[in-house]
């Protein structure tokens, strides 16, 4: 056994869909199954014999649910964790939970066992990024509950007398605010988000997430931002106080009309073997004119997806950031914004929220009605 290989336990009640697992990342030189379990008592005493670098999860499981099992094991012996999840609604919202009591990254299931698709090399990507990932356990406080939404258009403050960002140059306004993420970032975006006033300007999302997952994403984010979120649909006015997320599976863009931004959601092939790609939608507000309106970042993931898109945006005046390596899970993305030259600034998760806030002039964080497109 080589030292170097991902060493991944596959936890799963299906014989069926464990044998596929274990095909599918079988091809991959990089990759070895050490062992497989069929329920979670099972995977327990295979985590303390073989100590796994990352676990696949069924969340449907005998004698102990894949959530309960999720939340003890990162509360008690945190490991790297990718969860199969079933395409509906209700294994949407586990797979959510999943991610916030700790989980890497999720995959949703073929409907059919025997259906495995395309699955494979996504599954092998998502076993990589999640080996690079920061670990973090469990505290009490995030296995208790979501975070609460702020009030309603309540100011963000910052600390001290004097904001610690400088505003745009020139009198300029701001009124579209981007922002971009894959591995870790579902958690991230919820940090960010939940922490935002209501009345800020049209706020465009794409998170690399499988289709069914992005609208129950869009749905829990309503619940707790202070503005309204929703899963985009193509020719969606990108309104103030709203806030919309690319759906699975399709590139979202930004197209002006009229002198309004508008969502576009179309198909298309991967780019950076994505779909939705950050790229796309940072190089669609390059051709829709908005360049020094826009606040851009990326945030925590695996890859390059998003630091040509930002760069393009910074060299029409935009205002462009990427997470800083401290408080990803996986400091991919961020890294290649800082390295091209496209993200102006390293921003700690934390601080993002004010990092935005002083990015807008200072009518548009307190009056909704400031933040207007001029024809």
């Amino acid at each position: 056994m080589s030292t170097n290989r991902i060493k991944v336990l596959v936890v799963d009640d299906s014989a069926v869909v464990r044998k596929l697992i274990c095909e599918a990342l079988s091809v991959d030189p990089e990759i070895e199954v050490v062992g497989t379990a069929v329920d979670p008592y099972a995977a327990r005493d295979q985590i303390v014999a073989l100590s796994p670098d990352v676990l696949t999860l069924d969340l449907e499981m005998p004698r102990m649910d894949g959530l309960t099992f999720l939340r003890i094991l990162m509360e008690q012996r945190p490991v790297r964790v990718i969860v199969l999840s079933s395409l509906t609604r209700a294994g949407s919202d586990q797979a959510l939970e999943a991610l916030r009591l700790g989980a890497i990254d999720v995959l949703g299931k073929p409907g059919g066992s025997y259906s495995f698709g395309d699955l494979g090399p996504q599954l092998v990507a998502k076993i990589k990024a999640a080996a690079m990932a920061r670990l973090t356990p469990l505290s009490p406080a995030r296995a208790a509950s979501p975070v609460a939404p702020p009030p309603s258009g309540r100011p963000l403050s910052s600390s001290g007398t004097n904001p610690p960002w400088p505003r745009p140059a020139g009198g300029g306004s701001r009124n579209l605010i981007l922002l971009g993420a894959s591995t870790g970032g579902t958690e991230a975006l919820r940090d960010v988000l939940t922490r935002l006033p209501g009345n800020l300007p049209p706020i465009a999302i794409v998170q690399h997430i499988p289709a069914m997952f992005s609208k129950a994403f869009a749905d829990r984010l309503d619940h707790q931002c202070a503005f309204r979120v929703h899963e985009a649909k193509d020719g969606d006015l990108l309104e103030p106080g709203h806030a919309f997320i690319a759906p699975g599976n399709f590139h979202m863009l930004v197209t002006r009309l009229g002198g309004q931004y508008r969502a576009r959601v179309v198909d298309g092939p991967p780019v950076w073997h994505q779909r939705p790609a950050v790229d796309m939608l940072f190089k669609s507000a390059v051709e829709a004119g908005a360049g020094a309106q826009v606040i851009a970042g990326v945030l925590t993931g695996m890859g390059k997806d998003g630091a040509e898109g930002l760069l393009r945006l910074r060299e029409r005046g935009a205002a462009t950031f990427g997470q800083d390596e401290a408080s990803c899970v996986v400091y991919g993305m961020p890294r290649a914004a800082w390295e091209n030259g496209a993200a102006q600034r390293q921003v700690a998760l934390q601080r993002i929220p004010e990092y935005i806030c002083h990015q807008l002039e200072p009518a548009a964080a307190s009056h909704p009605a400031a933040v207007r497109l001029t024809p």
